[in-house]
Formats: structure tokens, C-alpha cells, sequence
């Protein structure tokens, strides 16, 4: 089984100001930056540097940069971004006007309200963070985040300049695989300034500790795609796959169930000696078994949910845990009698 350190990376790179409380609450947050955010489309010799580094397009003067728009800005210039630091802003001003290639490609720059935060060629394609999350409450409703981090304050949910990650389980979809409890849970991310892909990675998982590490986890199935023209498509994919996976959790939980069901009223045997007897026989310490047996006789009959039940109270009393893993790994084995 896997260990997932994707969502840890994320908790300790975050700042506070980059965390929500609840997806509905990022949601909102990703909804008002789209519909407060504008594409223009301008070539680079229109594009107008003041003597402050601040940045005139589609008409409008005193457009700032963030730092990541800054970066890409560098990029396109083929300057150094530590130089241009180095610089007073009229020449680094002058810098930009003189290195930023000539093209009859017009740039994709992201404005939201007075800053750009983002500078794209014509084959970047945006996909909005509201637009994945949309899709993520409508294929996982009943999904949360997990529980807040050591810092009690990361919950998960994260939105900066520059990306978009949530971590999001099901606390109530425990399901058993192979004997042993799992549950359900998927990370997403994006960007809408070209920072990182559009993707998501779902999983079975036992455990999440409080540095938000996923231990045990098993069926881990990873899709991601990249801001091109297709781009839009994937946001179907990652509906597809959550969907398949709160699918596959109502499946399992459903065939749980049936199995405790007849497991409620198939017996293990006639009498106490016939249920010890076939216990035994699966492994479990004779001792261990006619005290289970009589457990379950005081509770009414020798049906297998009796006896898995009284086996798994006296199994808390094996000291090591190794040996207590070993024993509930053979107790587990029983449900499958009915399977």
C-alpha cells in the first residue's frame, strides 16, 4: 500500500490567507475572483511600461504585477528575474521595452481588478478553479475535508495566486477491502496562470495524520492534463472518476452490509462444541475460541455476527500489537464465511 504526501507538501507550503474553512466557502471565494477577473488580448509593442514598472493594456494605465506574472514576464523577455530586481523600476522599465519580443501574436494577460496575474501565449487555454469545483460538489457531495492539520487551522482547502489544491474524504464511506477498513477520498488541483496542470488522484485510504499524510492507500489512480485547447475536456474526466469512485464506495458498502445481514442470522454451528471446533479449525487459539463461544451464547445464539463480535472485544486484550493484528486479520476471515 501507498503512502500520499501530496496534500503534507501542500499544508506546509501554504499561508494562512491560502486556507478555507469548507468547500463551500473556497467555492465562493474561486467564484468572485472568475467573475472579477478580464482577458486581454494585446500585442507585445502595445503593451505600455511606466517608469514605475507598473503596465498599460487594452487602454487602461497602472496595471501592477504579482510575482508570478512578474516571472512569467522574465521568461518572455529572456531576462533574468534576479537582474531585473537588481534594477532601479524605470530600468527595469526600459529593460522589458527593449528585450520582450516583437510579435503579430497577440499576449493572453489575466487582469483581476487592478493587478495582472497572468501573461500567456495564444496556445494557453484557461480553465477556471469555480468551473472544477463545480464539478467536484456536484460528484461528491458528501465529501469534506479532512481533519484540520497540526496547525489547526489547514484544513486542505487551498487557493493562492497562482493554484488550487483540495483534499476531500468521505468520513462515513468505511468500507472493508480484504478484511481491513478503508475509506474513500481524492485530491484535486488546478491553475488558473498556468502555475501547474488541471488534475485529480483518487484512492482507498486507512489513516490520515495530522501532517495531512495518507497512509495505507490502495487503488491510486492519478489524471491530470494540460492548459491546451482541450483542456475543458478533462473537467468531464475528473467528474467521470470521482463519480466512479463514490460508485464504487456505494457498491462496497452495500455488499457490507448484505454480508451483515446474513451474518446476523447464519450460524457458526449447532451447539458450543461444533462452533469451537470450526474456529479452530480457521486458526484462532483454543482457548480464545470456547470463551469467544460462551460469550456468544450469553448473547443469544452461535450465529457468526455473535461470535465475530466477542471474538474482536477479547481480541483488545492481547497486549503486543503485532499479535493483535495477526488475531484481527483471522477474526476479519470469518465475515467471509458469508460472503
Amino acid at each position: 500500500m501507498a503512502v500520499l504526501t501530496r496534500a503534507n507538501s501542500e499544508l506546509f507550503r501554504r499561508t494562512p490567507d491560502e486556507c478555507f474553512d469548507s468547500l463551500d466557502e473556497l467555492s465562493d471565494h474561486c467564484c468572485q475572483q472568475r467573475d472579477n477577473s478580464t482577458d486581454v488580448w494585446e500585442r507585445p509593442e502595445q503593451i505600455v511600461f511606466t517608469h514605475d514598472l507598473t503596465l498599460g493594456v487594452g487602454g487602461h494605465a497602472d496595471f501592477s504585477l504579482n510575482d508570478w506574472s512578474f516571472s512569467q514576464l522574465c521568461r518572455m523577455a529572456n531576462v533574468s528575474k534576479e537582474t531585473i530586481n537588481r534594477l532601479s523600476t524605470k530600468t527595469a522599465s526600459k529593460a522589458f521595452e527593449e528585450t520582450l519580443p516583437r510579435s503579430q501574436k497577440p499576449l493572453q494577460i489575466l487582469t483581476t481588478n487592478s493587478t495582472i496575474r497572468s501573461i500567456h501565449g495564444v496556445s494557453y487555454t484557461r480553465l477556471w478553479n469555480a468551473d472544477l469545483l463545480d464539478v467536484v460538489k456536484e460528484s461528491a457531495p458528501d465529501f469534506t475535508p479532512p481533519q484540520k492539520a497540526f496547525d489547526n487551522h489547514s484544513t486542505g482547502l487551498y487557493c493562492g495566486e497562482q493554484d488550487l489544491f483540495s483534499f476531500l474524504i468521505d468520513p462515513t464511506g468505511w468500507v472493508e477491502i480484504g478484511g481491513e477498513a478503508f475509506a474513500p477520498g481524492f485530491f484535486v488541483w488546478n491553475s488558473e496562470v498556468g502555475r501547474r496542470s488541471l488534475g485529480v488522484q483518487t484512492f482507498w485510504f486507512q489513516r490520515v495524520c495530522q501532517n495531512h499524510i495518507v497512509w495505507d492507500a490502495t487503488e491510486v489512480v492519478e489524471f491530470s492534463r494540460k492548459h491546451t485547447a482541450n483542456v475543458g475536456n478533462g473537467l468531464t474526466e475528473i467528474g467521470s472518476r470521482i463519480q466512479s469512485l463514490v460508485k464504487r464506495r456505494d457498491e462496497r458498502r452495500d455488499s457490507f452490509y448484505r454480508v451483515l445481514q446474513k451474518a446476523l442470522t447464519e450460524r457458526l454451528g449447532n451447539d458450543a462444541d461444533e462452533a469451537a471446533k470450526k474456529l479452530t479449525s480457521h486458526g484462532l487459539p483454543r482457548g480464545l475460541a470456547k470463551e469467544a463461544v460462551e460469550m456468544a451464547r450469553q448473547q443469544g445464539g452461535f450465529t457468526i455476527f455473535s461470535i465475530v463480535d466477542a471474538l474482536t472485544r477479547l481480541s483488545q486484550r492481547v497486549s503486543y500489537a503485532g499479535d493483535r493484528a495477526e488475531l484481527d486479520a483471522k477474526i476479519g476471515a470469518l465475515l467471509a464465511l458469508v460472503a
